[in-house]
């Protein structure tokens, strides 16, 4: 199936010729022909298969060639960098129609948002927040607006943006296409989904469950004070390639993030403490290759738009199943190979198993010589010897990861 056979229009068909995309993904597949028959639409997939594209290419073919400077599209997202990541993709997308997009979040002054706003526009990116700040100072009437997008609805409502939501639907025409994209379908979007949208149709890609099968998984047992010397250590063998290290807290990103510094290798910290220009400035030399290391939290990590990212590493073992499945998700992208790292300590034993429950599947516990924790997990989570595993498996395995 190609793009044109979607029903896109000829200067979006142009552009995506141009951003190098060849055959739409299962999602897009899917999820375009509904967009563009104008019908509500809550769509799942996993993380890197393209979602964005899946909204965006059917409003921008709605909203062309449209006269005036009427804003007609909001597109909610949950943190500062999607929302950047989205203005951007609209922009390549529609780079050959009359759309105009603007971008509006937090964490930056409202004067330069103000006056784009004031300019015209005919796509809205917000955050929440930052969005109502501007409807209730009358920088936006939202009386013309046609359709509404929650990208990374869930977690959006992990995040506490739940009020705003609602406030922001209630303001809103009712007669307008609302579309809902989320790589997980949890019980609050269910249950947004059904109050906010009519007669919408639902497509699913994958299960929730599912990561891609491109993922090499690897857990290494080790004990919980040896996690930073054996993090440096991994990072220290491994051939230089973009890894994406995930920490649970903001305070433990910085920490980590100074420790593998400390041992000489380059690599920079996302987190929601950081200021945005701070956060522009990591992300961009984390994108151009400047710094092949990036330490974040999951929430900052939402937004990083990066096809090559080659290891994720877990530093800490996420508490929430499904936080795995997203972080793992950004390796392994279109149909690339990749490895998820977990550095698994005894007190996250688990959560590992949790984690191993939900997505079905069992991980073979290794070791890093000088690293290995007292005890060693094993199913059925028996305390057993630790085994002597080579750390040039990992080494290798990283290799071929890298090449193919």
């Amino acid at each position: 199936m190609s793009f044109a056979s979607l029903g896109l229009a000829l200067p979006l068909l142009r552009a995506i010729e141009e951003e190098k995309y060849e055959l739409p993904t299962p999602i897009q597949q899917e999820a375009i022909p509904v967009g563009l028959e104008g019908r509500d639409l809550v769509g799942s997939a996993q993380t890197g298969t393209g979602k964005t594209a899946a909204f965006l290419l059917p409003i921008l073919q709605r909203l062309d060639g449209t006269k005036g400077r009427s804003f007609r599209a909001l597109v909610l997202v949950p943190t500062r960098e999607l929302a950047e990541q989205v203005l951007t993709n609209s922009r390549a997308y529609g780079r050959y129609t009359s759309v105009q997009s603007v971008a509006v979040y937090g964490g930056v002054g409202m004067e330069p948002q103000t006056r784009a706003l004031g300019n015209g526009t005919d796509i809205v990116i917000a955050t929440p927040g930052r969005f109502l700040d501007h409807m209730r100072r009358g920088h936006v009437n939202p009386s013309d607006l046609e359709v509404l997008v929650l990208d990374e609805a869930d977690r959006m409502l992990d995040m506490g943006f739940a009020p705003d939501v609602n406030r922001i639907l209630e303001s809103l025409p009712k007669e307008r296409q609302t579309l809902f994209f989320s790589a997980t379908i949890s019980g609050d979007v269910d249950r947004l989904a059904r109050r906010a949208l009519n007669d919408h149709a639902a497509v699913e890609i994958g299960h929730r469950t599912a990561t891609a099968d491109g993922v090499e998984h690897i857990v290494i047992a080790v004990d919980k004070s040896q996690k930073l010397a054996a993090l440096s250590n991994m990072l220290g063998e491994l051939p230089a390639a973009r890894t994406l290290v995930f920490t649970r807290t903001k305070f433990g990103t910085d920490k980590v993030a100074r420790y593998i510094r400390r041992e000489g290798i380059e690599a920079v910290s996302m987190h929601g403490g950081k200021t945005q220009q701070a956060r522009n400035k990591a992300l961009d030399r984390f994108k151009s290759g400047a710094v092949a290391i990036m330490v974040a939290t999951d929430v900052a990590a939402r937004g990083i738009d990066v096809d090559d990212i080659v290891m994720v590493v877990n530093f800490d073992v996420p508490n929430d199943s499904e936080i795995y499945v997203h972080r793992v998700g950004r390796t392994a992208r279109a149909g690339a190979h990749g490895m998820a790292v977990t550095l698994l300590s005894p007190d996250e034993w688990l959560m590992m198993r949790d984690i191993e429950k939900f997505i079905d599947r069992s991980f073979t516990r290794e070791t890093l010589p000088g690293f290995e924790p007292d005890v060693m997990p094993q199913q059925p989570w028996e305390i057993v010897a630790p085994p002597k595993t080579n750390k040039r498996n990992v080494t290798q395995r990283h290799g071929r990861a890298r090449r193919r």
